[in-house]
């Protein structure tokens, strides 16, 4: 099992925590990671475009000239993609752009990304993180306290002091235990969590 310090909100060490091998001491699936960003990236978009084929344009029923005897090539509608107002060729159609992948395959791409946060050590364990009021500033010195810039905070409860005081702090994200993914944790580098927390996901995801 995985030693990490435990901090509290100054940045001083208070504690060490035994981390799970079950959870942030696996081998890490760089195949599944990179499944799991595409997944929720893919699910991201909403696939709603659409442009009209030739088919699909209103009019252009009747030839524009005659077949032959003019000196221009033969046409037989004006609704043609070469006209102005005429159809797209090739045109885009909603569609899905879901990327299945089964909860064994996100479970262990989860489980990779946390372990790696911890070989890099940027896995920042807090005792307690509680705001007394609403206050960007009181965040950004818990986490300057911490030497660290961006990162996902992790919260076993959901503290609307501790989520508004960072929702202004560039690249720094708050997330409760059960919406952790693999892109955030990936995107925001170095992870900051509590105790609790901690405990938490070793329940949920052992």
């Amino acid at each position: 099992m995985a030693n990490v310090s435990v901090y509290n909100m100054e940045g001083k060490q208070v504690d060490t925590i035994e981390l799970s091998d079950a959870v942030f001491g696996v081998e890490v699936n760089e195949h599944l990671v990179h499944l799991a960003v595409k997944q929720q990236l893919a699910a991201n978009r909403q696939g709603t475009q659409k442009a009209k084929t030739r088919s699909e344009v209103s009019g252009g029923g009747r030839k524009p000239y005659r077949q032959k005897g003019t000196g221009h090539a033969r046409q037989g509608s004006t609704r043609a993609p070469q006209f102005t107002g005429g159809g797209v060729v090739f045109a885009p159609v909603p569609r899905d752009y879901t990327i299945s992948m089964n909860k064994k395959e996100k479970r262990a791409a989860l489980k990779s990304v946390l372990t790696s946060r911890v070989q890099e050590n940027k896995l920042y364990v807090l005792d307690e993180l509680k705001l007394g009021e609403i206050k960007t500033k009181d965040m950004k010195n818990v986490l300057d306290s911490l030497k660290v810039e961006g990162a996902l905070v992790i919260l076993n409860e959901n503290d609307q002091n501790v989520i508004l005081s960072a929702r202004n702090l560039a690249g720094v994200k708050t997330a409760l235990t059960n919406t952790i993914n693999v892109y955030d944790i990936l995107k925001y580098g170095n992870v900051v969590v509590t105790k609790d927390a901690v405990k938490k996901i070793e329940e949920v995801y052992a």
